[in-house]
């Protein structure tokens, strides 16, 4: 039996307000529609987690208020185990995502809230839960001390761990160290290592250069290219899977990585297990929103078998 995928990260609520253009300062315009929804890197990862088959434990910060609600409710739904502490003196996170709609172009704006508080002191408050793990994975939206600090409690207790360096950051040094895999990417791999990534080969070297940065390996997600696996030997590219119109690829980096965790705590090898991850992307992408997009487990696995 597998064991638990432990997963540090935020929920935010997004929403997304479509307009014929920004309003300026002093001004109000009319919108053309409105979608409240569940986000955060974290909780969307988590509920990719669940639905391709995982046991999801899943830490991190709320307010308590309505969008908390929306959080568990999400939660619920996926059958994502919460691990939340609840923080009466903040709110629940949201962002306000404008798009304009005749481009499709949109400007965010990002108010973490709790999750902004999540400490390293959580994570030893929690560190029997990170110790259970198969897997653990986190992300760079909520604090890095915190990141770090359960990283290092994974590691020590032979956790694999899995670190998806975004949104794009400078990491703290020994961060790479501390990661089994990590998972940019292209633009988060060029800013981590300075070199171009606009293909296979480019992810390659950039892939080989986190290794040399403490990484024990390293995929690069490429969207429509599939993705790049190295562990400092071996490099394995793993095409995109085609499973339909391309609708919305915003949540497709977190389809990714936590099918991802998925299969690594299933005992998948590596390979596999991105051929794994790259198929629960590419369903993700057919399905407008984030969270809602992750599909069930017996979508990924028909997948695989007619690819």
């Amino acid at each position: 039996m597998a064991r638990p995928v432990v997963i540090l990260g935020v929920f935010v609520a997004d929403t997304a307000y479509r307009a014929g253009r920004m309003p300026r300062l002093g001004e109000t315009v009319l919108g053309e529609s409105f979608v409240l929804g569940p986000g955060g890197k974290g909780s969307n990862q988590a509920v990719a987690a669940a639905r391709a088959g995982a046991d999801v434990h899943f830490l991190s910060r709320l307010g308590v208020d309505d969008f908390a609600a929306l959080a568990r409710a999400t939660w619920a739904g996926a059958g994502v185990t919460p691990v939340i502490t609840d923080d009466p003196d903040s709110y629940t996170g949201a962002a306000f995502i404008f798009i304009e709609a005749a481009s499709g172009n949109n400007a965010i704006i990002i108010s973490p809230g709790a999750a902004a508080r999540i400490s390293a002191a959580d994570m030893d408050a929690n560190a029997a839960l990170i110790r259970s793990a198969g897997v653990f994975v986190t992300q760079l939206e909520q604090p890095l001390p915190a990141a770090m600090r359960a990283l290092q409690i994974a590691r020590e207790a032979g956790v694999t761990t899995i670190l998806n360096p975004a949104p794009a950051a400078e990491l703290p040094e020994g961060m790479l160290a501390l990661c089994d895999i990590v998972t940019p990417n292209e633009s988060e791999a060029e800013s981590l290592t300075g070199l171009p990534v606009g293909g296979v080969a480019q992810a390659e070297a950039a892939a080989r250069a986190l290794i040399a940065q403490g990484a024990r390996s390293a995929i690069i997600t490429l969207g429509e290219n599939g993705a790049l696996w190295c562990d400092g030997g071996a490099a394995v590219h793993v095409p995109a899977f085609r499973a339909g119109p391309v609708v919305e690829t915003t949540g497709a980096g977190d389809a990714f990585n936590g099918a991802l965790a998925t299969a690594l705590a299933e005992g998948m090898d590596p390979v596999a297990a991105t051929r794994f991850g790259a198929a629960c992307a590419a369903i993700s992408v057919t399905r407008p929103g984030t969270a809602p997009s992750m599909p069930a487990r017996a979508e990924i696995d028909a997948l695989l078998a007619g690819g």
